[in-house]
């Protein structure tokens, strides 16, 4: 997949997280369903080590209730493709 490909897909995946913002109370209950299937898709897009500690990170940042807010497939991207690029 193109990294720029990678990088909205992430985007949307982040802003889908924030959904639970949408229906206070109710919507701590559907990162029930999002926190496994986020890193799911966290191990998807990124291959290794990497996107293992990532899928970790991304569980606990959505299970644990207030920490949506923190863009973490944005931030892997980041990581991956420009602060750890290989030149």
């Amino acid at each position: 997949m193109n990294k720029y490909k990678k990088l909205a897909l992430g985007i949307f995946l982040d802003v889908l997280g924030y959904v639970s913002y949408i229906f206070p109370g109710l919507g701590e209950f559907s990162d029930i369903i999002w926190a496994p299937l986020s890193a799911w898709i966290m191990t998807k897009l990124y291959k290794g080590r990497p996107g293992k500690v990532a899928a970790v990170v991304n569980f606990v940042e959505e299970a644990l209730p207030g920490f949506d807010a923190i863009p973490t497939f944005t931030l892997m991207w980041l990581y991956t493709y420009v602060f750890h690029s290989k030149k």
